[in-house]
């Protein structure tokens, strides 16, 4: 179902979002350069399960304890989330794999994945151009061009 089932419109909090991204690349930086395949592990599990379930997202969490710390203060905005959810789906895909290729010693293909991930993040954060946002629309309308929905 494409359409919302509750009333009220969608919302998302963009200074949330910022934090998620900045979070990304320290964590990620960190865990290539120290060459700890638990971090991107971590994080990537963290990602996944915060796109699968927004309500128990471990970065939703650190950003509620954190964000007021660092001077965030909620930017709510009347936007559907479900795009920057499956953003973050792939990213925390593509972490895990970066994890589990460390682990296998392919330390190559782990770091061009965890570069990858880097890169998409920080321009997200320097030109608001979000990848993964428009992976998942291409996904609906090709979904729409297949399926008349």
């Amino acid at each position: 179902m494409i359409a919302s089932a509750s009333p009220l419109p969608a919302q998302t909090d963009l200074s949330a979002l910022k934090f998620n991204a900045w979070l990304v690349v320290v964590v990620t930086a960190l865990a290539l350069l120290s060459r700890l395949p638990a971090l991107t592990l971590g994080l990537g599990a963290a990602m996944l399960l915060g796109a699968l379930m927004p309500q128990r997202s471990v970065l939703r969490a650190a950003y509620r304890m954190l964000g007021p710390r660092v001077g965030l203060t909620p930017e709510v905005v009347a936007e559907d989330p479900r795009a920057h959810h499956f953003a973050q789906g792939v990213g925390g895909s593509f972490l895990l794999a970066s994890g589990l290729l460390s682990l296998s010693g392919l330390w190559v293909a782990a770091t061009v994945l965890g570069l990858t991930v880097m890169a998409l993040a920080l321009l997200n954060l320097s030109q608001k151009i979000c990848v993964g946002c428009l992976m998942y629309f291409q996904f609906r309308r090709l979904r729409y061009a297949l399926l008349g929905r």
